[in-house]
């Protein structure tokens, strides 16, 4: 339904004549796990060797095809994620990542109509295609107490929804609201280590996919790495648009990001700027090739990217001078944008979502 909205949208812009900008943000693959059952049918076998197995062949894969930009080391297991040796309901756990896959599938299937649409109405090689997906694996378990009361549990038609990761209910139907839960997580995070809310490199990283037949000359993968804020002014810089300081009286927040166009076409590009994060108390800069970064309440950590983006070395302590540098840099650009104490935020957050333990 979002492709065929965004087909129209499309259409009516294309009957103005002028050129458009359309956001097409699908909510899948993100809990709950619903899938149709012919997608589901394609992927029954394919996780039952367990999420062990299957990461390792996927950084395997990764290496082989030239992905990352050196052999990184594989991150170990999360600890919190069992072997799958020792796993219970060996079916069930695999039966949620065939929903995931399943629903990935239809994503792709939904993107690919788009392109045919973009193809037969002779639009598709002067569009400028910018794909990626969210950040990092989401390790959330889908506890009946946690995330999942808050969501409505029967259908439109009144149907009951069993809510929670239930062992051994095959999730894909829309009478289930399950995760997929963290070995999993694991798994579609592989190489690196911890998930969505962290900001480590699982819990950060998303590849892009940049597609232009009538602007892009160069074809291959760029290991620099960019951030979503870049993309705003590559997209101002491809359409010689400039950026607008007000709209109706009220002043627009500048940019802090940096157009990444000449990576289209240029082999020699680099980002200026660092890159900062703050999510939940964890925290993280990058300068280069050095990255440091430290969970809530835990010291700061520094690695090196082009070595060990996998973050296993840890050189703090180390390098006292990169380390000295990079908290400055983090220092400053939390004042500038405010970055407030999670140890002040956090008991107001539990109390508006009623729960001790936010992540569920």
């Amino acid at each position: 339904a979002i492709t065929d909205e965004a087909i129209d949208m499309i259409d009516r812009a294309r009957a103005d004549d002028q050129p458009y900008f359309l956001y097409l943000a699908h909510a899948a693959p993100h809990w709950p796990l619903h899938a149709h059952e012919e997608d589901l049918a394609k992927y029954e076998s394919t996780y039952r060797t367990g999420w062990d197995a299957t990461r390792g062949a996927r950084h395997e894969e990764m290496i082989a095809r030239g992905i990352l930009e050196s052999p990184w080391d594989l991150a170990p297991r999360d600890p919190r994620a069992p072997a799958w040796t020792d796993a219970r309901h060996h079916d069930w756990e695999a039966s949620k990542m065939t929903a995931f896959a399943a629903m990935i599938d239809r994503v792709d299937q939904s993107l690919g109509r788009l392109v045919a649409h973009l193809k037969a109405t002779d639009q598709f090689d002067n569009t400028l295609i910018l794909f990626l997906s969210d950040n990092g694996g989401c390790a959330e378990f889908m506890a009946e107490d946690g995330f999942a009361k808050f969501m409505p549990d029967r259908t439109l038609d009144g149907q009951v929804i069993t809510m929670g990761n239930v062992p051994n209910l095959r999730p894909g139907g829309p009478l289930t609201y399950q995760s997929y839960d963290l070995p999993w997580a694991n798994v579609s995070n592989a190489p690196f280590r911890l998930f969505k809310h962290w900001v480590h490199e699982g819990g950060i990283s998303t590849p892009l996919v940049a597609h232009w037949p009538n602007g892009i000359e160069r074809r291959g993968i760029v290991h620099d790495p960019c951030h979503v804020i870049d993309l705003l002014p590559t997209i101002l810089d491809v359409t010689g648009v400039s950026m607008v300081s007000e709209v109706d009286g009220r002043p627009v927040q500048a940019m802090d990001g940096e157009s990444f166009r000449k990576t289209f076409n240029e082999a020699d590009w680099h980002r200026e700027q660092p890159l900062c994060w703050e999510h939940e108390g964890n925290a993280a800069v990058r300068v280069g090739d050095f990255k440091l970064v430290r969970e809530h309440g835990g010291p700061w950590e520094l690695y090196d990217m082009h070595e060990d983006r996998t973050e296993l070395d840890n050189l703090a302590g180390r390098v006292p001078a990169a380390e000295t540098e990079l908290r400055a840099t983090y220092e400053e650009w939390a004042a500038r944008v405010g970055v407030v104490d999670w140890d002040r935020l956090l008991p107001i957050v539990q109390e508006s979502w009623g729960m001790d333990d936010i992540h569920g």
